[in-house]
């Protein structure tokens, strides 16, 4: 027997009066016994994300979770910590991050904060309990009391929270049956609960696309997932080509030429998807026209099931593509059949900006970190300290200083503070131009997003599409250690109603290394292009997904199938001494000259701590060579 459908309906109703805090927070503390240890933050953020995924996302195909206490979906990604936990700890957080058992004073504290919070309320247990239990199964001789002594069990409610915190009333008489024989399904759920992503509109993500006939082979597909997408492969096989097809896809303008057909294509076409979460958005083909004008080789449909999201493609050459849905109507981009047309911008553009189109960071920056109204410059400072390189490296965390004039430029230069002293950022290394660029781009895209939505009375997209092409591009491997799970949070500082589609392409074992803490197989993907032989007695490009494997070691994933070296070494006379060692251990009679010849090798490329050294002096040893 499960839950029926009138009672959660009816619990639902009850839980919009009680505090986030203790739905979420309050459960994973008590569930996972953080109040009887020390812990991290970091270490409940994580948790929270695991509770939130269990309990309050009804709808397994979509990401998103339900919040309950609001009637509002959310990122699970931007919904972490936000139900109050922070507020709470109001500079007492050893509190809530000590071991309570062994400080009575604390305690104490602790069951004022709470009480405090609450303001009157209490903890409505039995609602609660409903919601959290929707899908669970129970006997049928099952009461309301029975569900609140697991619930109180299950979350390790001790005798004095009880008390002091938590409702533990139940309806003597439910007006509405308690039990029924069929689980409530998504199906149901959302007949009480409101699901604005199953309009399809606006907001939506690339869910599918299927190049033919064009690019490095005869056929290229890929289905993105909903959050992180890390495409690899080597020089030459397409990756750039990949993400231009793919902005191509998702606002039908190239950032350069059109894709060309390949030599001898019959049909050459773009297959593609753009889908809201929760709800496919068609597949759309479109051909090449060989007749057309150059800018109109490719002609999409007209009529669009589903406009994406905000969009940004941070292409290699430095260029910047922006996409805004909310420009349709507004501003001075260029459109066709009410359309949005992308925006594209030159890095010189994005700083010094471009008549009526972009301020330029040089002059935001400064107007922003003058302005009575601070909120701007407030997101742009913590969306640098996201993605700043760590505190561990030399550089540290990117901190802004005031402006200054330069000799020959009438304009006020931002500056950053760094550790051997202030540099105006037209100064600053190519890296950090990067970064800060990167971080101004997605302040500036939201601000007038939000801005233009404001103009035709629209409330602002829930989904961003961030492109990225060599993400790792003059950055330090401390830094690319550290940039893409910056990334993946980085929309909690624009709205917590954010979710972000990434499709990354990139050389750098540290930046995929560095998701492995992150890494969703729900809604995260890898992909590795290789090149394959052919029936054709030739070779072209294939894309295949691959399986997230967490090796920890950097030299693991260097050998990996993702990135494909022999070995892990630097030189490639050390990996060819080593492969030639390897073949003389697999003889059973090895020449002893040749040992002596591959022992030279092995001293001027090796480290004399390599850990292959004691196995090679064994064998060298053992077929009459002393080392």
């Amino acid at each position: 027997m499960f839950l029926s459908l009138e009672v959660i309906k009816q619990a639902l109703e009850e839980l919009k009066t009680c505090p986030p805090f203790y739905g979420v927070t309050f459960l994973v503390l008590k569930k996972e016994r953080l109040l009887e240890k020390n812990f991290e933050i970091a270490e409940l953020k994580e948790l929270e994300k695991k509770f939130l995924k269990k309990y309050f996302r009804p709808n397994k195909k979509n990401r998103r979770v339900y919040n309950v206490f609001a009637n509002k979906w959310l990122s699970p990604d931007n919904y972490s910590l936000s139900t109050g936990f922070l507020d709470l700890l109001d500079g007492e957080a050893k509190i809530f991050l000590s071991n309570l058992e062994e400080n009575l004073e604390l305690k104490k504290q602790y069951f004022k904060k709470l009480l405090d919070h609450l303001k009157g309320k209490k903890l409505p247990v039995f609602t609660l309990a409903i919601w959290l239990y929707r899908e669970k199964s129970f006997l049928s001789n099952t009461t309301a009391n029975d569900i609140v002594r697991e619930f109180l069990k299950e979350f390790h409610i001790t005798v004095e929270e009880q008390e002091k915190l938590c409702d533990l009333t139940v309806p003597e008489n439910l007006v509405v049956p308690l039990l029924q024989e069929k689980k409530v399904d998504w199906d149901a759920i959302k007949q009480i609960i409101e699901f604005p992503f199953e309009r399809l509109a606006q907001g939506g993500s690339l869910v599918f696309l299927e190049l033919t006939g064009i690019g490095p082979a005869r056929k290229l597909t890929i289905e993105p997932a909903p959050r992180l997408n890390l495409i690899t492969g080597d020089n030459g096989l397409g990756k750039s080509f990949l993400l231009d097809c793919a902005w191509w896809a998702l606002t039908k303008q190239w950032t350069g030429q059109p894709a060309m057909p390949r030599p001898n294509a019959d049909k050459p076409q773009i297959e593609f998807e753009i889908g809201a979460e929760g709800r496919p958005g068609g597949r759309v083909r479109v051909g090449y026209d060989w007749e057309g004008a150059q800018d109109e080789k490719w002609k999409p449909p007209q009529n669009h099931s589903v406009v994406p999201g905000l969009s940004i493609y941070f292409r290699v050459d430095g260029s910047i593509a922006i996409f805004d849905p909310a420009r349709r109507h507004v501003g001075t981009a260029k459109q066709k059949n009410d359309v949005p047309v992308p925006f594209l911008f030159s890095k010189k553009d994005v700083w010094d900006g471009r008549e009526k189109e972009i301020n330029g960071l040089v002059r935001d920056w400064v107007l922003w970190q003058f302005s009575p109204d601070q909120e701007s410059f407030a997101i742009l400072t913590k969306v640098l300290q996201r993605l700043s390189p760590p505190e561990a490296g030399d550089l540290g965390r990117l901190e802004l200083g005031y402006p200054i004039r330069m000799a020959g430029d009438s304009r006020d230069i931002p500056t950053l503070n760094h550790p051997y002293g202030t540099v105006p950022i037209v100064h600053a290394s190519a890296g950090v131009q990067r970064i800060i660029t990167l971080a101004y781009l997605l302040v500036w895209v939201w601000r007038e997003h939000r801005i233009n939505s404001q103009a035709i009375r629209k409330n602002p997209e829930d989904q961003l599409v961030l492109l990225i092409d060599e993400l790792e591009s003059h950055l330090h491997p401390q830094w690319q250690r550290s940039l893409l799970p910056a990334l993946l949070t980085v929309c909690e500082e624009l709205s917590r109603e954010l979710s972000i589609q990434l499709l990354i392409a990139t050389h750098s074992p540290f930046v995929v290394a560095s998701v492995e803490p992150d890494f969703d197989p729900e809604q995260d993907k890898l992909f590795h292009i290789d090149l394959i032989k052919t029936d054709l007695a030739g070779k072209e490009a294939e894309i295949r997904e691959v399986d997230f494997v967490r090796y920890g070691r950097i030299g693991s994933w260097l050998t990996s199938e993702v990135f494909n070296l022999r070995q892990d070494y630097g030189p490639i006379e050390a990996e060819k001494a080593i492969e030639a060692a390897r073949r003389l251990q697999q003889q059973e009679t090895p020449d002893p000259q040749e040992i002596k010849i591959v022992t030279t090798d092995l001293a001027r490329y090796l480290s004399d701590l390599d850990v292959f050294w004691p196995r090679w002096v064994k064998f060298a040893e053992k077929h009459g060579v002393e080392i």
